[in-house]
C-alpha cells in the first residue's frame, strides 16, 4: 500500500513539473507576441552633433537597477527576415539582439542644366570709303566736337548708322561727315548687343542736338589743323567786308571739312588777296585768292568761277594736292611756293588770322 502511495506520488510531481514547464514557454511566448506586434517608428540616422556629443566607452557607466536599460527606450526599428530571426533566436537563448545595422541612404544630387548662351543680335554695318583728303573724325556728330583721329583719302571705314543731320557712327568709335565719303557695300557681322543702356557709346539713336558750347581754338602756323570756327564765327568775322553775307561760310567750313584746310588760313588767304573782297578779280571773276593770275596779265589769266563758293572749293583742292600733300604744311611753307615775290606774305596772313581770332 505505501509502495503504491509513493508512485502516485512521483506521478503527481512528474505531472506538476510539466505543468510549470509548460505554463513558462507560453508565458515567454506571449511575451515575445506582445513585443512584436508594439507601435514601430523609423529612427532617423545619427546628426553630426549627435556622433560628436557620443561619450567614449571609457566614460560609459554601467546602468543602475533604476534605470531603464537604454534598449527599452530605443525606437523598434522595422526588421528584415534575417533579423527576426536572429531576435527570435536570442530571446531563446536569453541573449539580447543584436541591434540591426542601419542602412545608408542614399543621396540623390540633381545637377543643374547648363544654362545655354544669350543670343547675340545681327547688326549691320555699312562699308564707306574717304573721300576727303585729310576727314576730321569727331567725338560727337557735330562741326564743333573733339577730334579724336584723322583720315587720309581712301581710307575704308565702317559705320553702324547715319545721323538725323547727316553724320556717319563709326564701328570704332566716333563720327566723320557723311559729305565726306562714298559708300561701297553692304558686310553684316554677328556682334553683341549695342542696345546696353551703360554702354560707353551710349544710344545709337540722336534724339536731340548736343549742346554747342566750345570755344573757338586759337590759331597756328599749320595748315591741316581745327578752326573750332562756326558758321556764326565766320559770318562776325566777314562782317564789314565785301565777303559779308555772300553765304561763304558754309564753303570754307566744307574745305575745312573735306581737305583738312584750317578756316583761319582759308579766311586769311581770300581777305589779304582780294582787298576784302573789293578787288577787281572778286567782283568780276569771283577769283577772292588771286588763282592764276600771273604778272604782266593777271586779270585775262586769272582763272573765273560761276560762284565765290566755288573758287574757295577750288582753293581747297588746290593747297590740298599742291602744298600739303608735296609737304607744304605751314602757312611760312606755303608762302615761298604761292607768293614767292612777297617775303612779307606769311607775316600778312597769320597778323590777319590773328586779328580775326580776336574778334571773337
Amino acid at each position: 500500500m505505501h509502495s503504491e502511495h509513493r508512485q502516485w506520488l512521483a506521478y503527481l510531481i512528474s505531472v506538476i513539473l510539466l505543468l510549470c514547464l509548460a505554463f513558462y514557454l507560453v508565458a515567454s511566448i506571449f511575451d515575445h507576441a506582445n513585443a512584436a506586434s508594439a507601435p514601430e517608428t523609423t529612427a532617423s540616422p545619427p546628426s553630426v552633433n549627435d556622433v560628436n556629443q557620443t561619450p567614449s566607452p571609457s566614460h560609459v557607466q554601467p546602468p543602475s537597477p533604476q534605470t531603464k536599460s537604454p534598449m527599452a527606450s530605443a525606437p523598434v526599428l522595422p526588421l528584415q527576415p534575417a533579423t527576426l530571426m536572429n531576435a527570435v533566436q536570442a530571446s531563446s537563448s536569453g541573449s539580447p539582439p543584436e541591434p540591426p545595422v542601419p542602412t545608408p541612404a542614399t543621396i540623390v544630387v540633381s545637377e543643374k542644366a547648363p544654362v545655354p548662351p544669350a543670343p547675340k543680335e545681327e547688326i549691320k554695318w555699312l562699308t564707306y570709303e574717304t573721300t576727303a583728303f585729310y576727314l576730321n573724325v569727331r567725338e560727337q556728330p557735330y562741326s564743333k566736337a573733339k577730334i579724336i583721329n584723322v583720315l587720309e583719302q581712301g581710307t575704308i571705314i565702317y559705320v553702324l548708322l547715319t545721323t538725323d543731320n547727316g553724320w556717319l557712327k563709326l564701328k570704332d568709335g566716333g563720327y566723320v561727315h557723311g559729305g565726306y565719303a562714298k559708300l561701297l557695300k553692304d558686310d553684316v557681322v554677328r556682334i553683341a548687343s549695342l542696345s546696353e543702356p551703360n554702354s560707353e557709346q551710349g544710344s545709337d539713336q540722336i534724339s536731340e542736338p548736343i549742346a554747342d558750347d566750345s570755344e573757338p581754338n586759337k590759331p597756328s602756323s599749320k595748315v591741316i589743323s581745327d578752326s573750332g570756327l562756326t558758321e556764326s564765327d565766320i559770318g562776325a568775322i566777314l562782317e564789314g567786308t565785301d565777303l559779308a553775307d555772300q553765304g561763304l561760310e558754309k564753303a570754307i567750313l566744307d574745305v575745312e571739312a573735306e581737305y583738312g584746310i584750317n578756316a583761319y588760313f582759308t579766311i586769311a588767304v581770300m581777305k589779304l588777296e582780294s582787298g576784302n573782297g573789293e578787288s577787281r578779280l572778286a567782283k568780276k571773276k569771283n577769283n577772292l585768292f588771286g588763282l592764276n593770275a600771273i604778272a604782266g596779265d593777271a586779270y585775262n589769266k586769272a582763272l573765273s568761277f560761276d560762284s565765290k563758293a566755288d573758287c574757295i572749293e577750288k582753293f581747297g583742292q588746290l593747297i590740298a594736292d599742291k602744298y600739303v600733300d608735296q609737304g607744304y604744311t605751314t602757312v611760312e611753307k606755303v608762302a615761298s611756293k604761292y607768293c614767292p615775290a612777297n617775303s612779307r606774305w606769311s607775316s600778312h596772313v597769320k597778323n590777319i588770322m590773328s586779328s580775326d581770332y580776336k574778334l571773337l
